[in-house]
């Protein structure tokens, strides 16, 4: 009997070892293209919230970590910041909008440093579907109408959903989600307008 659940016991020590082995080769040979998945998939993102014309820097490499109350949380959230030959002339910003429906709503706000809205984009959330989720840009074109408006002030009375006096549409059914993802890309937009002479201030991110 011991001799039989020694050699089982054998057996899948090799199995083990052989599937640990041909786990570390797969990754090994996959890890290159992962990456540069990743990274092709960050850029495009990225460039949907700052216009590809306004810089020339490689922008998902020009990364630093940010830490402030006004992104939603005392979390590190990174920023990307877009230079034109050299100076800085807009930024991408992570940012959370906490007050969802569902809870936490991650963004992506890009801005210019006179207070314009480049774009914005839902990164990760959980609302409500057929409800809350038309903040994707998948389910609808909403998202699109915060994008190339101006911010004069943390209070500008126009960043607020039309119920709250302000000047986008709510969803029918449903007001907290874009109430949140308004107020939290006005915040984030008006930090950004503050970030240029910051920067040298602020730790890069660590390289992937």
């Amino acid at each position: 009997m011991i001799e039989i659940l020694k050699r089982h016991g054998l057996t899948l020590a090799i199995f083990a070892a052989c599937t640990t082995g041909l786990t570390a080769v797969v990754y090994h040979l996959t890890a290159n293209t992962i990456a540069e998945q990743a990274a092709l998939e960050k850029q495009k993102l990225l460039d949907q919230v700052i216009p590809t014309a306004l810089y020339n820097n490689h922008l998902a490499q020009d990364c630093y970590i940010l830490t402030d109350k006004a992104l939603g949380n005392e979390k590190p959230h990174k920023l990307y910041v877009a230079r034109f030959n050299g100076k800085p002339v807009a930024a991408a910003l992570e940012s959370t909008a906490p007050d969802g429906y569902s809870g936490a709503i991650e963004l992506l706000v890009g801005a210019d440093f006179s207070g314009k809205v480049l774009g914005v984009r839902v990164t990760t959330h959980n609302e409500t579907p057929g409800l809350g989720d038309k903040i994707e840009t998948r389910i609808s074109d909403w998202i699109y109408s915060l994008s190339n408006k101006f911010i004069t002030s943390d209070h500008d009375s126009h960043w607020a959903v039309k119920k709250d006096g302000g000047d986008f549409d709510q969803f029918t059914g449903a007001t907290i989600t874009p109430r949140a993802v308004v107020n939290a890309s006005k915040r984030t937009a008006w930090l950004i307008q503050s970030l240029p002479e910051k920067l040298d201030a602020l730790s890069a991110c660590e390289a992937n």
